[in-house]
């Protein structure tokens, strides 16, 4: 994932001194804790990427300010992998006033840390925000024993993107993928292919986000409800790894090695497709030759697997709320912007490509906006609309530790070894992790 990278708190990062680390959270200019501020109209932040997230809270901040003349956000930038190291430290010892008042935290690290370290975060329950006004799926990612501490905002609702000049000459319309399973899938891409000589998909070997992806789409997981792993004998992912493994066989999935390489097999024209959160757009458009040459629609569904739908996602983040906050202030920002502006959606969408997972937003005359690039469609109300649909997904607290252990199977499976076999083993390397 581009956007959403892993989760990084290694052992040696654990391992630091307090003191030295905790002197890391204090190089923020004094303010990085929320009670620290001294200023009841301020708000104190920590996110990463200023292009996209931290440009998207300065304009809620400006929109905060029409009725709040006096409010302001002290954000201070912080990649995902210190801010996890940092809320890792914190909560271990105990150095609560050390906190924001707000921070991002990436969708599939949200129940870890709250499960891990529940004295960090404020519930969200009295916040009158209307949780239904975004996708189930989102809002599960952040919701623990019923009770919603984060505010979804970085859609990572996943997209068909297929070059339709390419599906012309094979005789097909982006119509032909919507709706469809994966054997409808793979028959018509070995047609195109054939006929083009193009693949439609690619991704990085050893990735498991293809996975991830057909997983959800069936409202499967790698855990049960009690946080047990599931990876042996799960018969959707055994139908997906045998679905993705068909993919690379037959020629129309291409592996290639990098992220770079991977985002350059569409750019550049050697592959006519890809399946990604809706993230990928922007690199799709670096390719301005390929203008007016692309559609989007939904994602093929898992053959024979109960509950599969058309309907996936992949990364993504929300905003928490921390114990050491200045709760209703954070509460009521976060309310009037992220979880009920309208202006705010339509106002970072076209600079930062920021895709709301608020559905409201997605009937805004700007979200109906043609998209040139993509033939005149209006690809991000099309792209809330699927949002809304995307199937929950159990996380937990060991959930990168289960992406890795499959990854490492689909590699052997690919290699021929029996799945049943690797994801068995994939699921003792697992539970042994979890102890």
């Amino acid at each position: 994932m581009k956007r959403i990278t892993k989760i990084a708190v290694s052992a040696v990062a654990l391992a630091m001194p307090v003191a030295l680390v905790l002197s890391g959270c204090s190089s923020d200019g004094g303010n990085g804790g929320g009670g620290d501020n001294g200023d009841d109209n301020t708000l104190t932040v920590w996110a990463w990427d200023p292009n996209f997230n931290i440009y998207a809270m300065k304009e809620a901040e400006k929109i905060y300010q029409k009725d709040h003349p006096d409010f302001k956000l002290d954000i201070v930038e912080t990649p995902w992998d210190d801010l996890q190291t940092k809320l890792t430290t914190l909560a271990q010892s105990q150095s609560f006033g050390e906190l924001p008042d707000i921070f991002l935290t990436q969708n599939n690290a949200f129940q870890k840390n709250v499960i891990n370290y529940p004295d960090l975060f404020s519930g969200l329950g009295d916040s009158g925000i209307d949780f239904s006004e975004f996708p189930k799926a989102v809002a599960d990612y952040s919701t623990v024993d019923g009770v919603n501490y984060g505010v979804p905002f970085d859609s990572g609702t996943a997209i068909g993107a297929y070059r339709t000049d390419v599906l012309a000459e094979a005789g097909y319309t982006v119509a032909d993928f919507t709706d469809i399973t994966w054997d409808d899938f793979l028959t018509k891409a070995k047609d195109v292919l054939a006929k083009t000589g193009k693949p439609l998909l690619s991704g990085q070997a050893g990735s498991s986000d293809m996975i991830m992806m057909m997983l959800q789409s069936a409202g499967a997981s790698l855990f049960d409800n009690d946080g047990n792993p599931t990876i042996a004998d799960n018969a959707a992912l055994e139908q997906a790894i045998s679905t993705y493994t068909e993919l690379v066989k037959s020629g129309v999935f291409v592996e290639v090695n990098s992220w770079d390489e991977y985002i350059g097999t569409f750019v550049n024209g050697s592959v006519a497709g890809t399946i990604n959160g809706v993230w990928i757009v922007g690199s799709i458009q670096s390719a301005a030759d390929q203008s007016g040459n692309w559609a989007v629609t939904n994602l093929p569904k898992l053959d024979g697997v109960p509950g599969a739908t058309n309907y996936s996602a992949n990364g993504g983040s929300s905003w928490a709320v921390s114990s050491n906050a200045n709760v209703e202030l954070a509460e009521d920002f976060l309310k009037s912007t992220f979880a009920g502006s309208t202006e705010l959606y339509d106002t970072i969408l076209p600079k930062a490509g920021a895709v709301a997972n608020w559905i409201p937003a997605g009937g805004s005359s700007v979200y109906a906006q043609p998209s040139d690039f993509f033939g005149g469609q209006a690809i991000f109300a099309d792209v809330v609309k699927f949002g809304a649909s995307v199937p929950s997904n159990n996380t937990g607290v060991y959930y990168y530790e289960a992406r890795d252990a499959v990854s490492a199977a689909i590699t052997k499976i690919i290699g021929g070894a029996d799945p049943k076999d690797a994801l068995a083993e994939a699921q003792s390397t697992v539970e042994f992790a979890m102890g």
